[in-house]
């Protein structure tokens, strides 16, 4: 590599990614990061060289600016320093798709993390101009700003000018970023060849192959249709040679229609002619039964005037009547009123009597108090008398208050320790709340198990509710759903319980008992269409069943634990899924596990092994007695990711009885404190009733004297505060006299009124005998009428009847007329049949009985004909118009056909010859290549059929290892390095015949060995660096000691990392002085 002065030119990549707003600067390169052509021409840049790329907030740099050189151009840094953000650049920034580099599907992605925007420039090399493409990245919208030589663009533009300088960063052969390299071994040999034509063929070359994959399959299309034309022409005349037969049958059929027709034109006249001679009779019916209800009217007119006679002698008796009807009712109504005037009359007189007899119980009364109080004075003085003899009660008034005083300060002492004991129960119920707050905390976590079932497995929640309120139907245990009772101790390994334990079984009951779970199933399932799973336990427990070897032993493959260990459940529920599933038999491994799952399967002999994520199954066949394995990825948990302690639930328990237990002994001695206060209270209340029993006898006798002086004033009082009953009883009377005066004259009254109403009712009875006797004679004579009239109504309704006959008859006759003309096509108006029809009519039967039998005599001759119609006639010679259309379609078509062929020939020759060289070339430059490695390799043009122009391909042929033959290059056959050798020789050969203007290869050795990797360096050396060839950059993060290096090459060293200097610090002289000193030290 030129570190000396021989160099004309060097190229440098600073980057500064921790120091934001940051600048590069560049000592031997143009002001304002710019060439001018003459610097191209100098530099032996080719047409679309990339001369400088500027990146700013763009994935790992703040800024920088990169300047390859014209040939080879070596990318070296450490993984992660932004070499490929170098190739992510170059695409982006000529209109490439995110999709090419694999990475991110969104442009934005690219913009460095923290930033709204950046932006990537690139300059390319042209002969009339340099082209500055600069693309802005806008974070927000994910949209992009183009500029093109400083000015406004579109994406279209910029598309379109980097086609013109023939760059394809679609094309692997071209463009190969890092993501990409694999798939290009992965290409077909049709999609190699057609990248190889777009990147090293002429510019027509791909057109032609397009031109004739185009013309081959519009020849296909061609030579389809004329076969389809050819054998559809002879079906046609097939099929018109076996319709002749029906054609001529056809016409037989004809003559038979064609007399039905005539038939049928000749019936309506014979309908009208029988209908005109009925509507003359019905007329004839019509007008005699119209003479006949005339008549009956005539003999009902003496009837209705006598009948109006009575009616005018009947309304002013029923006036008379009504008159009467109110004069009765008003006589009634004031009856009633003096009636009513008569009973509060006596209602009066009995208040009276009422009240005299009140002011006589009242008088009653007070003499009885007085006696009363009389009475009680007389026992307060005997009482009084009596005291005087009793002792002085002092002394135990004062043992009782001394009583009192004790029992005051026991009730003290015992209200305390109930304060005490109070503190320590709310304490308690503190404790208590927590606890239960905990419990709780661990029961929502079930609840939200629970409620996943529901929503899951509605059915089989709907069955753990009845069985929650049915428990007691069951002699034996039954446990809920398992993923119910189940309890992951870590919820990271819930993923292997539900890998290895079905859903159905998750899901089911467990029975301790087999007729418990026929009675669940006939219950839920049966009655209650309920869609569960239940399963029974072993009658002999497995729970505790040892594992065929100790984990100890299987330690050193990665494994851990057995399932079992991994979770908590009932015995009878451990105990069926060890029988069932062997849980206490199937290890879980780590990744450790994984890396050496060979040997475990081999070594250890298990039938199922877990991994970190995977599910291993291992059998052994057998017919071949070989050990085959499968595995899957785990899916993740759904249903028992919510794990309980239960070491940490039964200390709760455990914590939640002793707090009771201590909540009850508290309760305990509060109620002893309580029934000893009670007792204190009980004494204190005979003592205090003790000591008022005393004080009353010491205050009674000054109360006796005070009783006996208030009884005195209240005994005055009522002898004072007498009633007269005589003068009460007089006045009495006087009232009751009073108003039996006023009662006779109302009774008076009441009597005259009565009469009146009577006189009233029997003049209504005379009116009413009269109006009776006329209602009869009227009877009678509407009788007569109705008889009359019920004669007439029918002779209307017959003449009715006739009339509608009549209309309905002349309706259809001309309905038939009508119809006829219009079968006969006549004239509107014209009723005289046409000579030509008459004379055909004439040949025909003139009864509709014979009418009918000839037409079904011919109808039966027509329907002989069957599968016969006017369509078959029709489509005869529509047939043989269309044969005579196709034969000319034919030969238009294979006109056509030859025209194609002489076209794809032609074609042929100008693609196939050229490509045929082409090949040839990257074949001699392929083979010259794997040669100087010491390996075999060729490149051939190949196609199973040579008119199948798409099915043309490049093939890739290599053998790396004398003893072995040449085999096809496939993603499957060889090894990593060795596709990559293959296609880092193929870009290789591609090089000097390339007409595009640079090609990169991202980090393609790193699958290589060192000898390929350094054969491989010197070709890409050898061949990139000599004569005129197009820029290539090669990018890597390694390369090996003691390379050949030219001097035509550039090595751009990208730096990165917390302790790099700013651009504006960095020295390249400086830096390659110092390299130099060290070499020769």
């Amino acid at each position: 590599m030129a570190l000396q002065g021989k160099r004309k030119r060097i190229s440098h990549i600073l980057t500064n990614s921790q120091i934001p707003n940051s600048q590069s600067t560049l000592p031997c390169t143009p002001q304002n990061g710019t060439f001018s052509q003459e610097d191209g021409r100098r530099g032996r840049f080719v047409e679309g060289s990339i001369l400088r790329i500027t990146m700013q907030n763009f994935l790992t740099y703040d800024h920088s600016e990169v300047f390859p050189g014209p040939n080879l151009n070596m990318i070296v840094g450490a993984n992660g320093t932004g070499k490929s953000s170098i190739v992510c650049a170059i695409c982006l920034g000529l209109a490439g798709k995110t999709a090419i580099l694999g990475r991110g599907d969104k442009v934005s992605l690219y913009v460095k993390r923290g930033c709204s925007k950046g932006s990537v420039e690139i300059e390319l090399y042209r002969a009339e101009g340099n082209l500055v493409i600069n693309r802005e990245i806008h974070v927000e919208n994910n949209q992009s700003v183009w500029m093109m030589n400083g000015k406004h663009s579109s994406q279209k533009a910029v598309e379109e000018a980097v086609r013109e300088l023939q760059i394809q960063v679609g094309n692997l052969c071209q463009f190969l970023p890092q993501e990409k390299v694999g798939e290009f071994a992965k290409m077909s040999k049709i999609e190699l060849l057609e990248a190889t034509e777009k990147s090293v063929g002429p510019p027509e070359m791909y057109n032609f192959h397009c031109e004739l994959k185009s013309y081959r399959t519009k020849e296909r299309d061609l030579e389809n249709l004329c076969k389809e034309k050819a054998n559809f022409l002879e079906k046609a005349k097939q099929r018109n040679e076996r319709n002749k037969v029906d054609v001529e049958r056809y016409h037989m059929k004809r003559r038979h229609l064609d007399r039905i027709q005539m038939l049928d034109k000749k019936k309506p006249w014979v309908e009208y002619e029988t209908a005109r001679k009925e509507l003359e009779e019905v007329k004839k019916q019509r007008e005699e039964m119209k003479k006949t209800a005339k008549s009956l009217k005539e003999a009902q007119a003496p009837l209705l005037r006598k009948i109006q006679s009575i009616d005018s002698k009947l309304q002013p008796i029923e006036n008379q009547m009504k008159e009467k009807t109110i004069k009765i009712r008003e006589a009634s109504q004031k009856c009633k009123q003096k009636q009513d005037h008569l009973d509060r009359k006596y209602k009066e007189i009995d208040d009276i009597k009422q009240a005299l007899s009140l002011k006589q119980t009242e008088e009653a009364d007070r003499q009885k108090r007085i006696g009363n109080t009389k009475r009680m004075i007389q026992d307060l003085q005997r009482e009084l008398d009596n005291m005087g003899s009793q002792e002085d009660v002092t002394p135990k008034i004062e043992a009782v208050n001394a009583e009192l005083r004790r029992i005051q300060e026991e009730k003290a002492r015992l209200d305390g320790e109930r304060q005490d004991l109070r503190r320590d129960k709310d304490e308690a119920n503190g404790e208590l709340r927590r606890l239960q707050n905990r419990q709780r905390s661990l029961e929502d976590m079930m609840n939200r198990k629970e409620e996943m079932l529901r929503s899951r497995f509605p059915d089989t929640h709907t069955a753990l509710l009845w069985l929650r309120n049915h428990r007691n139907l069951f002699e034996g245990n039954v446990y809920e759903p398992m993923m119910l009772v189940i309890n992951v101790r870590d919820p990271r390994h819930a993923k292997y319980i539900e890998s290895h334990i079905p859903v159905n079984d998750l899901r089911a009951f467990v029975f301790q008992k087999q007729q418990d779970m026929e009675k669940f199933m006939t219950e839920v399932r049966d009655n209650r269409r309920l869609r569960v799973n239940s399963v029974i336990a072993p009658a002999e427990s497995c729970a505790n069943r040892p594992p065929s070897r100790p984990i100890d032993s299987l330690k050193r493959f990665g494994f851990f634990s057995y399932l079992r260990e991994l979770f908590d459940a009932p015995e009878e529920v451990m105990s069926y899924l060890c029988h069932q599933y062997k849980v206490n038999d199937v290890p879980v491994g780590t990744e450790k596990t994984k890396s050496m799952i060979e040997t475990v399967i081999k070594e250890s002999q298990l039938r199922m092994i877990y991994t970190a994520e995977e599910k291993y199954t291992v059998k052994k066949s057998a017919y071949s007695y070989k050990t085959i394995s499968s595995n899957s990825a785990l899916r993740p948990s759904q249903f028992l990711t919510m794990a309980i302690d239960t070491e940490e639930r039964r200390h709760l328990q455990e914590q939640l009885s002793a707090a009771q237990q201590q909540i009850q002994n508290i309760d305990a001695r509060m109620k002893a404190a309580e029934e000893q206060q009670a007792k204190l209270e009980r004494r204190d209340n005979e003592l205090r009733f003790e000591k008022k029993h005393l004080s009353e006898l010491k205050g009674k006798k000054r109360q006796l004297e005070q009783k006996i002086s208030t009884k005195q004033d209240s005994l005055r009082q009522m002898e004072q505060g007498g009633i007269n009953l005589q003068e009460a009883e007089e006045e009495a009377k006087t009232k009751i006299s009073h108003v039996n005066d006023q009662k006779v004259a109302i009774v008076e009254e009441i009597l005259n009124s009565m009469k009146f109403r009577a006189r009233l009712s029997m003049e209504k009875v005379f009116l009413a005998l009269e109006s009776a006797g006329l209602t009869a004679e009227k009877t009678k004579l509407e009788s007569d009428l109705r008889d009359g009239s019920a004669e007439l109504r029918r002779a209307e309704q017959v003449f009715t009847e006739l009339d509608q006959r009549k209309t309905s008859l002349l309706g259809t006759c001309k309905n038939l007329m009508r119809r006829a003309s219009d079968i006969c096509n006549m004239n509107p108006g014209e009723t005289v049949v046409p000579e030509i029809l008459r004379t055909a009519f004439s040949e025909l039967p003139d009864t509709l009985d014979e009418i009918d039998a000839m037409l079904n005599e011919e109808r039966a001759r027509a329907e002989c004909f069957t599968g016969l119609s006017e369509a078959v006639v029709e489509e005869y010679n529509k047939r043989e118009k269309e044969i005579k259309n196709m034969e000319k379609e034919l030969e238009e078509k294979t006109n056509a056909l030859n025209t194609y062929r002489q076209n794809i020939s032609e074609a042929k020759e100008r693609w196939l010859n050229p490509l045929k060289s082409l090949v040839e070339q990257i074949n001699e430059k392929f083979s010259d290549f794997f040669r100087s490695m010491h390996c075999a390799g060729e490149v051939d043009l190949h196609s199973e059929n040579e008119e199948e122009y798409d099915k043309y391909g490049i093939r890739i042929r290599v053998k790396f290892r004398s003893s072995t033959q040449l085999h096809e290059l496939t993603p499957h056959h060889q090894s990593g390095g060795e596709r990559s050798v293959s296609t880092m020789l193929y870009l290789m050969s591609l090089q000097e015949l390339n007409r595009c203007p640079f090609r990169v290869v991202d980090e393609i050795n790193q699958g290589m060995d060192p000898v390929n990797e350094r054969r491989v360096f010197d070709i890409v050396v050898k061949t990139a660096c000599s004569g005129n060839t197009s820029q290539y950059f090669f990018i890597t993060p390694k390369l090996l000691q003691n390379l050949t290096y030219a001097d035509e090459m550039t090595v751009l060293c990208v730096h990165n990392g917390p302790y790099m200097l700013p651009p504006n610090k960095w020295n390249d002289k400086a830096f390659i002085r110092r390299v130099k000193r060290r070499t020769n030290q």
